[in-house]
């Protein structure tokens, strides 16, 4: 018996050690895809959106400065930031690089090894995944795992799933090979995952541009290698990960559908609520500069259909703790201002301050029983409210246009019925933690009029 053991033990560490080793090589793999082949950079939507940044900042560097003592008085103010800006790149370039992308940090990578072995295991085999390293606009190698459901065969639903390309944005501590991958996987949706730049297999460093380019290129990967339509890609961003999903979508507004899952509107209020008090100046100088992860910016500039999945019970997005049981204060979701903000540029004539009020006194309710109950104070209409919208989006032609002034022509208690019934749309509250994975059952595709 222990003589059994002991080769099953020895076959085991045997194959542990191909996998690891097969990661080891993968730096050596030939290329697959490079940003560049998709028709050529200048076609690129994400060669286009990094252009334009560059043509801004040029304009604003080139700005007139007017006489000779205006640019000696902007040099002197210039000579008096520099140690400030110094301060700022050095403590970007290592703590808050560090505490925002610990899953970049070798010990950390070390430690969930044989975890990331298993995963990788597990997609290959199981699933029949496909890896392959794609090149960045950046030159960042950007490893990635592909699970193709498009020929599976069984119900229409999930054929019709199958057909569907999700592709998944991980966590700062997210991998594709243990991270969010296997929710979409598991409910039938052909997935692409892809890790974060000095996660695992990918090279270089984790900074928001060089997700952005990673994002991008993935994206030109399923549509020109894989051979998905735009309008079929689903960009479903976990935590962190909205950052890049929200830049996708909003570079590629012919996305057909964006998923954020326990993401915030701007990483700002949650640095602050984790640093010290006394550096508040040198925390928003860093943040703004470096790592301005603007979520709801970007999320406004999608015109598609748009899913928020709040987590009830998570510890990370929220500003505050709750005197009564000690737990996270759901009040203070910064997912809440993800979701304000978004109602707001897309109908802001229903989100006046009576919409926006019911909105805030729903955002209050952490359970489908609190909120049926608000509902049901303002008597909110279902079908009057699709008919409402419809009626409106017929009128445009039937084609989505933002912002809507829909509303514009309804009573205030009408509005209050709008903004609730939206809001009821656009969010789904699930009971769970922020670290935990969703359940398969709890992924669904976002409402469409």
């Amino acid at each position: 018996m222990c003589i059994i053991c002991f080769t099953k033990a020895l076959g085991h560490v045997f194959k542990t050690y191909l996998t690891a080793n097969y990661n080891f090589e993968f730096r050596s793999w030939p290329v697959d895809f490079r940003w560049d082949e998709a028709g050529g950079m200048e076609s690129s939507p994400g060669h286009q959106a990094a252009t334009q940044t560059t043509a801004r900042e040029g304009l604003l560097r080139s700005a007139p400065h007017g006489g000779p003592r205006t640019a000696q008085c902007n040099y002197l103010r210039k000579m008096k930031q520099l140690p400030g800006q110094l301060v700022c790149y050095m403590v970007a370039h290592s703590l808050g690089r560090w505490l925002l992308y610990p899953g970049s940090l070798y010990f950390m990578q070390k430690a969930l090894l044989p975890l990331l072995v298993k995963g990788q295991a597990r997609l290959l085999e199981e699933f029949h995944g496909k890896r392959a390293k794609l090149v960045a606009r950046d030159g960042n190698e950007i490893d990635t795992m592909f699970v193709d459901r498009r020929k599976s065969l069984g119900m229409e639903e999930e054929e019709q799933r199958g057909k569907q390309l999700v592709i998944c944005c991980e966590g700062n501590v997210g991998f594709y090979e243990v991270g969010c991958l296997s929710t979409p996987l598991e409910a039938g949706y052909s997935a692409l995952g892809w890790n974060h730049p000095g996660y695992a297999g990918s090279t270089g460093l984790p900074f928001p541009q060089n997700d952005a380019n990673a994002v991008d290129v993935v994206i030109q990967y399923a549509i020109c290698r894989l051979g998905f339509r735009v309008q079929d890609l689903i960009l479903y961003g976990w935590s962190l990960g909205g950052y890049t999903a929200t830049w996708a979508a909003k570079t590629y507004p012919e996305l057909g559908a964006l998923v954020l899952d326990a993401t915030f509107d701007d990483l700002l209020p949650l640095a602050l609520k984790v640093m010290p008090k006394s550096w508040h100046k040198l925390v928003v100088r860093t943040v703004r500069q470096h790592f301005n992860l603007n979520v709801a910016e970007q999320l406004c500039s999608y015109p598609g259909p748009v899913l928020l999945i709040r987590r009830t019970e998570d510890e990370v997005t929220t500003t505050r703790i709750s005197a009564a049981d000690q737990l996270a204060d759901i009040r203070s979701n910064r997912g809440n201002e993800l979701l304000l903000q978004l109602l707001k540029y897309r109908y802001p004539e229903v989100m006046s301050w009576e919409g926006e009020a019911a909105v805030r006194h729903w955002l209050r309710a952490s359970n489908p029983r609190q909120e049926e109950a608000v509902c049901r104070r303002f008597g909110v209409d279902d079908d009057w409210c699709v008919s409402k919208l419809r009626g409106y989006k017929s009128c445009l032609g039937g084609e989505d246009s933002f912002p809507c002034r829909v509303g514009k022509d309804v009573t205030p208690r009408r509005r209050q019925q709008l903004a609730l019934f939206l809001a009821r749309k656009h969010m789904k509250n699930v009971e769970a933690t922020h670290w935990s994975l969703l359940l398969p059952n709890e992924f669904q595709m976002p409402w469409k009029l």
